[in-house]
């Protein structure tokens, strides 16, 4: 297609959304009303700690299956993974490919064990075997701090849509946009609490699923089903030819990218066993056989969904071509609702609904998933912080339930401060931070309290406070926070001396080193009659709550 007709097609389409505005913000508006609805719902049948930060363990382990596929598929996975695949063809790809098998690790190393140690947080299995206030207070900074990367990606995308939407494009309105989602999401958690936010997710995946097969049909319909047809026209439209459905045009073209690359798929792939959003999933089902079946659930539901995201992402770089997706948004973050508006018909009504809809379950999505990463890190700090160190155990539930509240308007200011930076950055690539730095600083530590003896409380704080402190001073001075002027999130100053995108690659191995050699040189001698009682709860759930 020529450049002519692209540049008539865009025309077409700001003068369509432009004509079917009140239509897309009143479609936009009743889904974030229904949500609401629930939320306002759920939180009338919150009335007990046990309710607001795990609903109450009354979930099935489908009904949690489908809460953790709409805790896990969140904007990085919809707009990131169709605008990464959109621009970069096969490396794109590499972001589905590390979520999904990701969940690997959950299932065999993290999701029954957790369940059967802990109540509500990461916190409480570290602290099983460890001194309570020190491993407490490093649960609960890590838990925020890796929250808050996360947030990030979610409220960059937030900002994205809605500006798509209400043809927003000055800055100005851009952060006024990240700050309302923020407020939003506020409300959620302080009204709904875990369970409020469980349902929100269940709803939100099935309509994100819906979408996605609609989508991914109508995009195989306009090339006859013949899958070979769509890629050749995705790589001949890339302006890379045969190079676009090849590794290395975004990894591998430099021994950097090639670093990066490995980098990249360490993080995806351990990162989820140590997020503490999806953690505490776990503990909203009554047994640990449930928990392991709600992953059994999400991988499927999940893995279908990435499926989907290769006709996604090649059919926006087929129909719609980089240079359109890069006008929208320089990370490639629109690829899918301009898909969407493509599919409908670009001027007609049917566009304008397609891109509400397919807008507004995004939305849904964003404001989900930042719900169940503000429960998280709120939760963690109230039962964490403040019940455990603070007040020494002596808090009461109702005073617990008020500090999480709190907590959540605290770090809901910080992540709307932090979002109005990184609105220009792809969201898949901000969620990979968080992992890299949930992978650096969790996951070591819990798998040493899990499955090693000798491991004490030096050797929990070192891990925690070591691989958080090295992979986040690592993004700083990455090209992701400055140097890169069409992608980094300050632009116009170049403080970056460490070339990786993603610190994963030195700040994983530096987190379980640094637990493994605290523990050595140790001075406490590990409670080993403890250690045992942990890996009997641990693998039967006996005295499990």
């Amino acid at each position: 297609m020529s450049a002519a007709y692209h540049s008539h097609t865009a025309v077409l389409a700001a003068s369509s959304t432009t004509e079917h505005r009140p239509l897309i913000i009143t479609l936009f508006a009743v889904f974030v009303a229904a949500t609401l609805g629930i939320t306002v719902w759920a939180g009338r049948q919150t009335k007990s700690a046990s309710d607001f930060y795990a609903g109450g363990r009354q979930f099935t382990a489908f009904q949690n299956g489908l809460a953790v596929s709409g805790d896990y598929m969140s904007a990085a996975s919809f707009l990131g993974i169709a605008g990464a695949i959109a621009l970069f063809g096969y490396d794109g790809f590499l972001y589905s490919i590390g979520f999904l098998v990701a969940w690997l690790v959950a299932l065999l190393l993290v999701a029954e064990p957790l369940r059967n140690s802990g109540r509500y947080t990461m916190g409480d299995v570290l602290a099983y075997r460890m001194r309570q206030r020190p491993v407490r207070t490093a649960a609960g900074v890590s838990t925020i701090v890796v929250s808050i990367f996360y947030l990030l990606a979610q409220m960059a995308g937030a900002g994205v849509l809605v500006s798509l939407l209400l043809g927003i494009t000055s800055d100005a309105g851009k952060i006024l946009i990240v700050a309302l989602v923020g407020v939003l999401m506020i409300v959620y958690v302080t009204i709904g609490g875990m369970k409020g936010t469980t349902w929100v997710q269940m709803v939100k995946a099935v309509l994100l699923i819906a979408g996605a097969i609609l989508m991914t049909f109508m995009v195989l319909w306009k090339f006859d089903f013949n899958v070979s047809d769509l890629l050749g026209t995705a790589a001949e439209k890339s302006g890379h030819g045969a190079s676009f459905l090849e590794p290395g045009l975004k990894y591998g073209a430099t021994g950097t990218s090639k670093l990066d690359f490995l980098s990249l798929g360490i993080a995806l792939v351990l990162g989820t066993a140590g997020l503490p959003h999806i953690l505490i999933r776990f503990y909203t089902v009554p047994t640990a056989k449930a928990a392991r079946k709600s992953v059994n659930w999400a991988i499927g539901i999940i893995g279908g969904f990435y499926l989907m995201t290769i006709a996604l992402g090649f059919g926006a770089a087929a129909l719609i071509g980089p240079k359109e997706i890069i006008a929208k948004n320089p990370a490639g973050n629109a690829a899918a609702p301009q898909l969407a508006e493509y599919l409908g018909g670009v001027g007609t009504t049917g566009g304008a609904v397609m891109l509400a809809v397919i807008s507004a379950v995004a939305f849904a999505t964003i404001l989900a998933v930042v719900a169940g990463l503000t429960l998280a890190s709120s939760s963690s700090f109230a039962h964490d912080i403040y019940a455990n160190v603070i007040r020494k155990g002596k808090a009461s539930e109702k005073e617990e339930m008020r500090a999480a509240r709190w907590a959540t308007v605290f770090i809901g200011a910080a992540a709307i401060l932090l979002g109005a930076f990184a609105r220009d950055m792809n969201v898949a690539g901000l969620v990979a931070l968080a992992f890299a730095v949930a992978a650096s600083a969790n996951l070591p530590t819990l798998l040493y309290s899990l499955f090693w003896k000798r491991f004490t409380t030096q050797g929990a704080l070192w891990s925690i406070y070591g691989g958080l402190a090295g992979s986040v001073i690592l993004v700083l001075f990455s090209p992701v926070v400055s140097g890169n002027e069409k992608t980094s999130m300050f632009k116009g100053v170049d403080f970056a001396w460490f070339p990786l995108e993603n610190p994963g690659l030195i700040s994983i191995p530096l987190g379980f080193l640094l637990g493994w050699i605290g523990s050595l040189l140790s001075k406490e001698e590990p409670d080993k009659g403890k250690y045992a009682e942990l890996e009997v709860k641990s693998l039967t759930g006996i005295g499990a709550h």
